[in-house]
């Protein structure tokens, strides 16, 4: 299991990201560990093992509650880029303009963040 990403750690990574207003525009490891602490918030908000929500190429956790996913491909996957996810993360990006824009892929009955997400609130990052 990874170690946990620390809240002022993680934050700041998101601020980061958030001040820059653009995940191109941030260095990697900063992204990643955004990126990284928001599926951790995720994951601890919406604990379970029904959806995986996949980040590639910096992460995924498995969420929500129900029947819990284990050998082969999941059957509800959500996945994105890490400029969307950060943008659902912290609310600057909905989830139904996500899906409609495409951004987002989700497969599966149980594949839907609508209410799981954001996950931490943009503006007081500081």
């Amino acid at each position: 299991m990874p170690r946990r990403i620390g809240d002022v750690e993680g934050r700041d990574a998101v601020a980061s990201v958030v001040r820059a207003d653009a995940a191109a525009s941030v260095d990697r490891n900063t992204l990643a560990l955004a990126v990284r602490y928001t599926l951790q918030l995720l994951a601890e908000r919406a604990p379970g093992g029904t959806v995986e929500v996949r980040v590639p190429p910096f992460g995924a956790v498995q969420c929500i509650e129900g029947p819990r996913h284990t050998r082969g491909t999941p059957p509800n996957v959500v996945e994105t880029d890490a400029a969307t996810w950060l943008g659902l993360a912290t609310g600057s990006l909905a989830w139904g303009d996500a899906r409609s824009s495409g951004s987002v892929h989700a497969s599966g009955q149980r594949a839907d963040l609508e209410g799981v997400v954001p996950v931490i609130d943009a503006a007081r990052l500081g």
